[in-house]
């Protein structure tokens, strides 16, 4: 038995945090594809765990074990070549936000009386072009969102296997801009007075465009962390003016880093947004779709210029067999008929049960079963292709770890996703005072730019003086919370819309001339809430994937998260049914259910993992690098 679940005690954390990285580049761009600095791991055996936490060659102070457990920690500073990063996302989540948020009008409702364009300026006019209704409105934007988060798989792959992150993402921008081009043929004039040769088009424009932001997405997010880590990739000491000694820790950096990405990412969304909903109304579908392409060839102009700035890791090859080899190595043996003996923790059923050796060693989550696959474990017995060290198995488990973590947030994304359709036609039948209906759920964005600031500089600090450790476990509990609290408030409004509105319970009917007598800025309630649950759960997520997965699997372990959205997008396919009056109180209502049964099992499920954080974190960095050689001189292949 080990001593903890990685086989690290907190007494051990000067090996974890000190002395391991002996050769750390200090200056941007000294990792990348062409000229790696491989990280070596020092021989520290001559010196006493209370000196190995004191100081380092660069004269850094580092936390002893003690220190780790009293003193406060903080974020460090986010370098500047992650803010060129965070620019490049802006870029594309105007690109993507602009685009896909005139979706919604652009196929479900018909072209206005004497347009070509899909423009309707008038007071309350409502945009449109195809007039397919609202199901079928949708049914198309859930498919393409769905798209959208299927296709990080194949580009952590690409990313993973050959061309490495910068490579990949540069690739994607190139097809993602062949999507937007098919996307503004289909809403030209002469295009669009045909709704069934425009489906077409738009649908194969979406398709395309659904790949380029698939092999964007996955890798976007680990390059702006890697920035920091190859800086600072453990804690260290900091003296402030007051005299306080505090810990910088890398994993708040990375949250911190993370917020102000996903903040990037809201502002462009809102700009995208709040521009082409005007765009289609006064102008037409065709500048809703221009203007999002021209920004989004910025893009590779900005990683062209700052190519060499960067801090890259090269391809290695994709190691992910070598990961299901290793768990299929783990597993034999132990598997049987009876599903509680198989998955269950022994520690969790009765003492006879666990006093059952047979039992104990059958069961998948027992202690031992990574131990018992490590290299050092099998000695000679080990398998030709167990090319990778200790540290790596231990990597390997807390990757997995973190994709049961994500295995619940299809829930969490079910409502989440409501405000890219549901609530957007809700808002068209209430009081819009010459707002377009889609211009409301620029609210979340909004939110998120003026929540994130006061989140970082604030709430997490406040709690950390608190000694309340608001743990990334806790973060996506209560983001499911907030989730559920945003759907309850859009199934309340929507009693209203359909007991206060002249048309009873079918306010979206075409013929219905009378809005409910709601001011629809009441819908301000859902977005903030869904915006909370953002900064809590989504995230959270990013920070997640990117500190628990191994380094060689980190787009793998990235693109995982993403795709929970595709099968959350795919169990909304089983809403649409819902999605039409008068059935929206009842379509809110389980949903809200639905998050708040999902945030309880999550921590029901997750409460143990949330001890282990440091444990998780205090795991080295391993020497096996797949393909590519090993600092200890091997040639092993992936």
């Amino acid at each position: 038995m080990t001593s903890g679940p990685v086989g690290l005690d907190l007494a051990d954390v000067s090996k974890a945090h000190a002395p391991q990285l002996r050769d750390v580049p200090a200056a941007p761009g000294a990792i990348n594809e062409k000229n790696e600095k491989e990280l070596t791991v020092a021989d520290d055996s001559s010196r006493s765990p209370s000196d190995r936490a004191d100081s380092f060659d660069d004269g850094t102070e580092y936390p002893t074990a003690e220190e780790v457990e009293t003193l406060r920690r903080e974020a460090g500073p986010i370098p500047w070549g992650s803010y060129t990063i965070g620019f490049v996302e802006l870029c594309e989540r105007f690109s993507y936000y602009g685009t896909t948020a005139v979706f919604v009008n652009f196929i479900q409702n018909p072209l206005p009386d004497g347009s070509t364009t899909g423009a309707d300026p008038a007071v309350d006019g409502q945009a449109g072009a195809l007039g397919m209704g609202q199901r079928a409105s949708t049914g198309l934007t859930t498919f393409n969102s769905m798209w959208a988060y299927f296709m990080p798989l194949l580009g952590a792959f690409m990313a993973d296997q050959y061309w490495g992150r910068f490579k990949t993402i540069q690739i994607s921008i190139f097809i993602a801009i062949v999507g937007h081009i098919i996307i503004i043929i289909a809403a030209l004039p002469q295009v669009i007075v045909h709704p069934q040769s425009a489906i077409g088009c738009f649908s194969l424009g979406i398709i395309i465009f659904g790949i380029g932001t698939g092999g964007f997405k996955p890798n976007i997010s680990p390059l702006i962390a890697e920035q920091y880590e190859q800086k600072h990739p453990k804690q260290y000491i900091r003296v402030l003016k007051s005299g306080e000694r505090v810990i910088v820790d890398p994993t708040m950096t990375v949250s911190r880093i993370y917020m102000y990405f996903y903040m990037m990412v809201n502002i462009g969304a809102l700009a995208g947004q709040i521009g082409m909903v005007y765009a289609e109304k006064y102008v037409g579908f065709w500048l809703s779709f221009v203007l999002p392409t021209a920004m989004f060839c910025i893009c590779p102009f900005v990683m062209w210029v700052m190519s060499r700035k960067y801090a890259k890791r090269p391809p290695t090859g994709s190691v992910l067999g070598k990961a299901l080899k290793l768990w299929r190595l783990a597993a034999k043996g132990r598997f049987s008929a009876n599903p509680v003996t198989t998955l269950v923790h022994p520690f969790s059923l009765s003492v006879e049960i666990r006093a059952d050796k047979k039992n104990r060693m059958k069961n998948l989550r027992a202690d031992d079963f990574w131990e018992n696959v490590k290299p050092s474990r099998l000695g000679q017995a080990k398998p030709a292709w167990m090319t990778f060290d200790d540290v790596w198995v231990d990597e390997v488990r807390r990757g997995l770890k973190a994709c049961t973590v994500f295995l619940w947030y299809p829930i969490y994304w079910l409502a989440y996703n409501q405000i890219i359709n549901n609530l957007i036609s809700q808002a068209a039948t209430m009081e819009l005072h010459g707002a377009p209906n889609d211009l409301i759920n620029n609210i979340d964005p909004i939110a998120l730019v003026i929540f994130i600031p006061i989140t970082d500089m604030f709430l997490y600090p406040g709690l950390e003086r608190l000694h309340i450790r608001f743990t990334p476990i806790r973060r996506i509990a209560w983001g499911f919370v907030m989730a559920s609290a945003s759907m309850i408030a859009a199934c309340v409004l929507q009693y209203y819309i359909y007991r206060l509105g002249a048309c009873g319970n079918y306010p979206s009917d075409p013929d219905c001339e009378n809005q409910a007598p709601i001011n629809v800025w009441v819908q301000t309630l859902s977005y903030v809430l869904i915006a909370f649950s953002e900064i809590f759960a989504s995230i959270t997520g990013l920070e997640y994937a990117f500190t628990k997965a191994p380094k060689n699997m980190r787009s793998l372990v990235t693109s995982v998260f993403l795709f929970m959205s595709a099968i959350s997008f795919a169990i909304g396919e089983a809403f649409v049914s819902l999605s039409e009056d008068p059935l929206l109180v009842w379509n809110y209502g389980v949903i809200a259910v639905l998050a708040a049964l999902g945030g309880t099992g999550f921590w029901i499920a997750h409460r143990k993992l949330d001890k282990e954080e440091d444990r998780l974190n205090f795991i080295p960095e391993s020497v096996f690098k797949g393909r590519r050689k090993s600092s200890q001189g091997g040639g092993a292949k992936a």
